[in-house]
């Protein structure tokens, strides 16, 4: 079974929707098989609609149960947008839900106890095609259309499976809230920048392309990050003097990740009860 092969509803057209939309259809899935739900009928997407062929509609009444229904909606709108989709999806539909914190019970609840579903978390960067996601699949999701999923979710960069739902707490810790710590490091670079005597424009530019240049060299690089590290680092040189202050055992980068991902996967265990 390939993409194409697949009739497909996604429910919500935001930015993570159209994206995925978007690279689905690069990717070969039949417009004539697809159908968009959003009540707001984004413009840009009412466009698409009718350059590419697909279906947009205002709610799922009329839909028939699709092979495939993803929900790429904002976690706090599930109990509102839930109960309309329940005609739709069948015995052998599989929900496929980008929202983060809600667990497959949620869906369960909603669909029934045998319902299939897939939780998946991607982050931001799927946005320009450069995201992380990861996935956990429910009792009953076949290889076959674990195949396709894995195929959709990876339209947006790298992905992997799980195979414990408990661990997506942990992926969001890392890759769901991730780029977040980036962008701070990026702020925080260019803060030292200034206290260092740079013009803030100066530094702000010197802190964003470091490290825009330094992912896409782990990007295109085979060699793992700590050997990337090793790899800038001249013995006794200043960036081993800013590497013993980041990589303190006791007051570094090390515990201080360790202590915010550990509160990241605490919040989002509270949000999925």
């Amino acid at each position: 079974m390939t993409i194409g092969d697949i009739s497909l509803v996604l429910v919500g057209a935001g930015k993570m929707g159209g994206a995925m939309l978007a690279g689905w259809l690069d990717m070969g899935l039949d417009a004539s098989k697809t159908v968009v739900i959003d009540p707001s009928q984004p413009e840009e997407i009412a466009k698409a609609a009718t350059d590419k062929g697909f279906t947009l509609a205002s709610s799922a009444e009329g839909v028939d149960a699709p092979d495939m229904v993803v929900i790429a909606i904002k976690p706090q709108m599930m109990d509102k947008v839930l109960p309309g989709l329940k005609a739709m999806v069948g015995p052998k539909t599989v929900v496929v839900s980008v929202a983060a914190g809600t667990p497959v019970a949620t869906f369960k609840a909603h669909f029934g106890a045998d319902a299939l579903v897939v939780r998946a978390m991607p982050n931001t960067p799927a946005q320009v095609g450069r995201g992380m996601t990861a996935a956990f699949a429910s009792a009953g999701v076949d290889a076959a259309m674990k195949e396709v999923t894995a195929t959709l979710l990876s339209s947006m960069g790298a992905f992997v499976w799980v195979g414990d739902e408990g661990q997506m707490d942990a992926v969001t810790a890392i890759s769901g809230s991730g780029p977040a710590y980036v962008f701070h490091m990026v702020e925080a670079m260019a803060k030292a920048g200034e206290a260092l005597g740079l013009a803030p424009d100066v530094a702000a530019l010197l802190a964003r392309q470091t490290v825009v240049g330094a992912g896409e060299l782990m990007h295109q690089s085979d060699l793992d990050a700590a050997t990337l590290r090793t790899n800038v680092t001249s013995p006794g040189g200043t960036t081993a003097a800013a590497l013993a202050v980041l990589m303190d055992e006791g007051s570094g980068l090390p515990p201080l990740m360790a202590k915010a991902t550990e509160a990241a996967r605490d919040r989002s265990i509270e949000l999925s009860m």
